[in-house]
């Protein structure tokens, strides 16, 4: 608690950070150390409590059928778009790891004692507004491909929603449509998140300049930080295939790494 007190004690930082160029290698490092974070200080559990009941929930939603069936798709995904702010224990973890201090995973909850805690907050309702916008913005893009289906006809499992959109003419559209509008909110919360929340933790900086500097790595690293953004997305993929149990390592590791990446990219 050593850093929190002399964060609570600093002032407010206004100059803007160096950022540093980055190269693929410093992808590849970064998940690596993440790992290393990970193995050291296993968080699955932890996750693996807060994954399965959200999904869980969703799935039994959606499986009774109705208007959410549509959605099921794009709020699981869209769990992304705030993973920024789950993941910001893992990065007091790996800050106090880096720092030669005893960590365990209870110190993921230091977060909720740091000084930082309201800009943190700033940051997680500006997230939050683009999930929503996000699912506003799935549902408009279903409205307009497949069109909304009567009551008396509409879905009563997911099954039955499967069928219903193979059966479609317009599935493509849907498809393609749907996943260039999701690109494009994970780009814009890539950029503005990729470095901030670490920042917060590390530095007492206000939550605007935590964001103008994730911005300016994303332009100083345009191609390293797409492809970032890309590991990230696969990795997510990959980890949900069995049954969502692989987001429990997926995500800490993920969470990690992001730190090691922020202490890269910015001087």
């Amino acid at each position: 608690m050593a850093n929190a007190s002399s964060l609570a004690l600093a002032p407010v930082i206004d100059a803007k950070p160096e950022i540093r160029r980055l190269a693929v290698s410093d992808l590849s490092a970064s998940l690596r150390q993440g790992w290393a974070d990970f193995m050291a200080i296993p968080t699955q559990l932890a996750f693996l409590g807060v994954i399965y009941p959200v999904v869980g929930l969703l799935a039994a939603r959606a499986a009774d059928g109705g208007q959410v069936l549509p959605l099921f798709f794009p709020l699981v995904a869209g769990l992304a778009l705030v993973g920024p702010v789950l993941a910001v224990g893992l990065y007091e973890l790996s800050r106090r790891r880096e720092a030669g201090l005893t960590v365990s995973w209870r110190n993921a909850f230091d977060v909720f004692r740091s000084p930082a805690l309201p800009a943190i907050a700033a940051l997680g309702v500006m997230l939050m507004v683009l999930f929503c916008l996000w699912i506003a913005s799935a549902r408009l893009i279903y409205m307009a491909t497949i069109g909304e289906t009567p009551l008396d006809m509409a879905p009563g499992s997911l099954t039955e929603f499967v069928q219903l959109i193979r059966g479609s003419p317009h599935t493509t559209a849907l498809v393609l449509l749907g996943n260039a509008v999701g690109a494009v909110f994970a780009a814009v919360v890539l950029t503005v998140s990729a470095v901030s929340f670490p920042m917060l933790l590390d530095r007492h900086v206000g939550p605007a300049l935590a964001v103008d500097t994730s911005i300016r790595v994303a332009r100083k690293n345009p191609l390293v930080m797409a492809l970032w953004g890309l590991t990230v997305a696969t990795i997510l993929v990959l980890g949900s295939i069995p049954l969502f149990v692989g987001l429990a390592v997926a995500m800490p590791v993920l969470g990690h790494a992001t730190w090691h990446l922020y202490r890269r990219a910015v001087n």
